[in-house]
């Protein structure tokens, strides 16, 4: 892998001012970090905008923390999904400032500017969720989000079992670059939200629902059948994925927005 030149003057500037010693510039020249549990993407930041995210189940407390020592490491700012409370203590007890979100069952460093203060965020997305038992997987892509710098307005429990809750929120989707809808069951939502909004409207499945839901598998397909031209799906509890893919599409129209 061959390095842009502009990339490799500013590790060489980083290494220079004492930002990067100099087995992490070797290491992210390289362009991955080789631990003893996992080969760290430390190239992802400069390829795809964003660092790479630490799937934390079925890892080891020591790895989770190997790892997200790597990243912070080379200045990048850490996510990690899917992680246990046994992860969260060690990592906390590493990095006192992380950010744990036990609902979401993510931990995040949070990134700051030259000054020391917290990034300023971009954009809007709106963030809706069927039920309030849909708030774990909606706090997963909130955080995401969070992690992405971009601002989030959360909706909770406007199901389409009392649809005049809808009604009385649309006003606050109508500025959105991105919708989020979380939802079990049947996984109507999506549908309905869709013919509200001008914008893409990314459609979460939970889990959440009694015996034919098929641990989501009726919502997945629900909301691949939906009739709403702008409603596309992810996976199904991926609360990170939707909130991921929300915060590409915030941060490219912010970013058309500064021309």
């Amino acid at each position: 892998m061959t390095l842009p030149r502009e990339h490799i003057e500013q590790l060489l500037v980083q290494f220079q001012t004492g930002q990067l010693d100099l087995e992490a510039a070797t290491r992210q020249l390289a362009g991955s970090d080789q631990l003893e549990t996992a080969a760290v993407d430390v190239d992802r930041l400069r390829r795809c905008g964003f660092t790479e995210v630490v799937y934390c189940e079925g890892k080891s407390v020591g790895s989770v923390v190997e790892i997200f020592k790597s990243l912070s490491g080379h200045g990048q700012h850490c996510l990690g999904t899917r992680v246990s409370t046994e992860q969260a203590t060690a990592l906390t007890e590493y990095f006192p400032e992380i950010i744990y979100n036990k609902t979401a069952r993510t931990v995040r460093l949070p990134r700051t500017n030259q000054a020391g203060t917290p990034v300023e965020r971009v954009g809007k997305v709106s963030l809706l969720t069927a039920g309030t038992s849909d708030l774990p997987v909606a706090e997963e892509a909130r955080e995401t989000l969070f992690w992405m710098d971009c601002e989030v307005d959360l909706i909770v429990d406007i199901g389409v079992a009392g649809p005049h809750r809808l009604q009385e929120q649309v006003h606050r989707l109508q500025d959105s670059d991105a919708v989020i809808v979380v939802a079990g069951m049947e996984g109507a939502l999506p549908s309905v939200v869709g013919g509200y909004v001008d914008c893409p409207v990314i459609a979460v499945p939970t889990s959440v629902g009694y015996g034919t839901s098929f641990g989501g598998v009726t919502a997945l397909l629900g909301m691949l059948n939906s009739c709403a031209s702008n409603v596309t799906v992810v996976n199904i509890d991926a609360g990170f994925k939707g909130g991921y893919v929300a915060g590409l599409i915030t941060h490219r129209i912010a970013k058309a927005r500064k021309g």
